[in-house]
């Protein structure tokens, strides 16, 4: 069935649906409002998707989730005033995780919104300073003004951009002249070997002898991780990555140091190798994943060279020569003019940080979170996509998981908000049927969200979750106990999580051993409905060790 077929209505809702529909969205996220009922009316018309969450901060997260693993914009359906407010922290996090996310928000009539004053607020105020644009669906131009807002959402830096769309305005039959908008036909020009970028910043890396590559983000998205390895080879440069980056190239080869910014174990040793690299060459690098730590970590003598789609915002560090363009494409053209590398770094300080990273973070005893991490790294399936929440075990997970694929491992790395774990997973596996997605969460991070565990239930999404359960804020009791303060305001009791699961549809249990979790998470993968497995662990463990 074609677009035009699909679409057999003229309302104005019927134009932005079929808008999106031709932009690749196929799937919305949301609670209804009265604001709204046209638009989610025409959605499902046009084959949008529309699941129903319970509340709109996890629903902004599973249109992200959708998003990294479709490449489309997400997309948030949310009702006027309390329902757009309560999707702040997740927009928030759009915009520091560049998320190309759609929040549409009904917003009160025009021809009364002057007078009337319940649940009316700015609504375009309130977002300002977290979206790239705010702008209101008329019933003229509905499909020109989608059509903008997306292509600002997916220009980079990605990011959020709000719709506002008065429910009035959704039901009126659009003008003649106005119709759904599709995408442009868009090619893009990459670097090429003969390119005086290209060939300058191969002398630099030719005469480099201990050449290193950090990459990012972007580079992962984009799907340059042929490229990037392609490249790493021919220089013999180790690579390191963000932790959003990890397995833009197969985490268990010899040239990838692990991800970088959140572990001050491991910083220890990859920063060692940072200053003493020569050359850095930043591949879709964005600071913004990173810590202080990482607050100037190039000295004078070191060339500091970048390939990007666009200049990043931050003063984290300087950027000595830069080539904008494609980050595949840039690589690419690198590869074929820089020389074989050879002899480089010999006095092996990459080896020497890699064997200080696997003692780092070797398990301290049989059973506990490093175990934990352990056996999902032997269960799961290379394809397999795992979330993670914010916190101590993220640390540990994002240090010791070897990622073989991009975007294997998703979360929240430049906001770091907490309770994104299980949403981002549900959009994965929403947009993923047939995917193993993989939700590792701390006992306070569910409890923030154990709502979408209906939503789980009702959409079918059956992922597994995987509950660390220390009964502590477990990072920000070692921050406390570091800053030797009493222990207050961390502590959590112990919920019953698997109980809670068979209450929502699901199936629950408690492990504390290395082969009944495996088992478990085994027979997890192959359910129909969801699973959560509870992993009994000490909080201590994480003491010096992450």
């Amino acid at each position: 069935m074609t677009l035009a077929q699909k679409t057999t209505a003229s309302r104005v809702a019927d134009i932005a649906a079929g808008t999106f529909y031709a932009y690749g969205i196929r799937h919305a996220y949301g609670i209804p409002g009265g604001e709204v009922l046209t638009l989610i009316d025409a959605l499902g018309r046009v084959g949008i998707r529309f699941l129903l969450c319970r509340h709109e901060t996890p629903a902004a997260s599973m249109a992200a989730g959708t998003s990294a693993v479709t490449g489309a914009p997400g997309l948030l359906v949310t009702t006027v005033g309390p329902g757009l407010a309560n999707a702040v922290n997740a927009i928030a996090d759009a915009a520091q995780e560049r998320v190309p996310l759609i929040v549409v928000s009904g917003v009160v009539d025009h021809d009364i919104r002057h007078r009337y004053t319940h649940q009316v607020l700015d609504q375009a105020a309130l977002l300002r300073g977290l979206v790239k644009g705010s702008f209101e669906i008329e019933h003229t131009g509905a499909g020109a003004t989608i059509a903008r807002a997306i292509e600002l959402a997916t220009t980079p830096p990605f990011g959020p951009v709000h719709l506002d769309l008065a429910p009035g305005t959704a039901k009126k039959e659009a003008e003649t002249a106005d119709g759904i908008r599709t995408p442009a036909h868009t090619g893009r020009v990459g670097a090429h070997r003969d390119d005086v970028a290209v060939s300058s910043l191969a002398k630099l890396l030719n005469n480099a002898q201990r050449p290193l590559v950090i990459a990012g983000f972007d580079a992962a998205r984009e799907g340059a991780g042929t490229a990037v390895q392609a490249l790493c080879e021919r220089l013999q440069a180790p690579l390191i990555t963000t932790y959003k980056a990890k397995g833009l190239v197969d985490e268990t080869l010899d040239l990838c140091l692990g991800g970088a910014g959140l572990s001050p174990l491991a910083d220890r040793s990859l920063l060692k190798v940072v200053r003493r690299a020569d050359l850095v060459l930043l591949a879709g690098y964005d600071p913004i994943e990173m810590r202080p730590g990482w607050l100037e970590p190039f000295d004078s003598q070191q060339t500091i060279v970048e390939i990007c789609t666009h200049p990043y915002d931050h003063a984290m560090h300087r950027c000595d020569h830069r080539l904008i363009g494609p980050i595949a494409e840039s690589a690419d053209a690198l590869v074929q003019v820089v020389a074989q590398g050879q002899g480089r770094w010999r006095q092996g300080e990459p080896e020497t940080a890699r064997r200080c990273l696997l003692d780092a973070f070797d398990s301290p005893r049989d059973w506990g979170p490093h175990a934990v991490v352990e056996v999902l790294q032997d269960v799961l399936h290379d394809d397999a996509i795992v979330t993670v929440d914010s916190g101590a075990h993220r640390i540990l997970l994002s240090q010791k998981f070897k990622v073989r694929h991009p975007l294997g491992l998703l979360q929240s790395a430049g906001f770091c908000t907490m309770g994104v774990a299980v949403p981002l997973a549900a959009g994965a596996k929403a947009a993923a049927p047939d995917r193993t997605i993989v939700a590792i969460v701390g006992d306070g991070g569910l409890e923030m969200g154990l709502g979408e565990l209906a939503t789980l239930r009702d959409e079918g999404l059956n992922i597994v979750v995987v509950v660390i359960q220390d009964e502590s804020l477990a990072l920000i009791e070692l921050k406390q106990k570091n800053m030797n303060y009493e222990r207050s305001g961390v502590g959590l009791g112990k919920t019953r999580f698997e109980d809670v699961a068979a209450a929502f549809g699901g199936h629950g249990v408690r492990v504390a051993a290395r082969d009944s979790f495996a088992e478990e998470l085994a027979r997890a993968t192959q359910r129909e409905q969801f699973s959560l497995i509870v992993c009994q662990v000490e909080a201590s463990d994480y003491v010096d060790r992450i």
